[in-house]
């Protein structure tokens, strides 16, 4: 396993994205940084961590592991597999939240942005990061953020958080065309909120209630609404009051 382990930077998927254009990598290289001091979250929100108390690290993909149709399956497997690997240590009570926010209870512990570039040659090229609160126990003002060891007194070592993460992945990408359903089923199963009514705000500012059916193969969220429509929306059309 290639680790370029740094101390202080930016944003290790820009760190790697960067890297990967100047230099030829393995597939599953892996940076991993004790801070980041502008990591990157969904639609360009701002991922903070404090110093050397998390873990936020990123991993290359830049073989033709999927197509284009099939970009939101690379996002569950990856959720998936961040799923399994917390459930190892014995952390009860974590979902994952859509698109890909790693949930434990009502509380965020972690969450995945991945990165696609398709090249000249039609290869998907991937970065992949993954930021999980392992230490942290102030969050300021942030009431719906936590960490493993405020949920669950419980102190995991980070190399061996990320090492597990990381090997566990590479099994799953390279066994996903054959195991895509299993993957969407895993997903749907632990999906955060699931057939439970609650209130959902649109960009408008109407709230409505409704329940979460399921994900479409684009990383829509189908909800159900109280005419007994199912509808679909994409990030940010859609807030989750909780």
């Amino acid at each position: 396993m290639n680790i370029i382990k740094l101390n202080a930077i930016p944003s290790t998927n820009d760190y790697l994205k960067e890297l990967s254009q100047n230099t030829k990598l393995d597939d599953f290289t892996v940076v991993v940084a004790e801070h980041q001091t502008k990591g990157k979250g969904q639609m360009g929100s701002v991922w903070k961590v404090e110093p050397a108390t998390n873990l936020t690290f990123s991993v290359l993909l830049n073989s033709n592991f999927f197509d284009l149709q099939e970009v939101f399956t690379l996002n569950i497997a990856v959720a998936n597999v961040i799923h399994k690997v917390l459930l190892s240590f014995e952390l009860s009570g974590v979902k994952v939240k859509w698109p890909n926010d790693i949930m434990s209870y009502n509380k965020k512990i972690g969450g995945i942005l991945i990165e696609n570039n398709i090249k000249a040659d039609g290869k998907i090229h991937s970065i992949i990061g993954i930021g999980l609160n392992v230490s942290q126990t102030d969050f300021g003002d942030l009431a719906q953020a936590s960490s493993i060891l405020k949920s669950y007194e419980k102190l995991i070592d980070k190399k061996e958080l990320m090492v597990k993460i990381v090997t566990e992945l590479k099994k799953s990408i390279l066994d996903l065309k054959k195991n895509k359903n299993l993957e969407w089923d895993y997903y749907h199963e632990n999906l955060f909120k699931k057939n439970i009514p609650m209130t959902f705000e649109l960009k408008n500012g109407s709230k409505f209630t409704g329940m979460i059916i399921n994900v479409n193969s684009n990383g829509q969220l189908g909800i159900r609404n109280e005419a007994d429509e199912l509808l679909f929306f994409s990030l940010k059309e859609i807030k989750m009051l909780y």
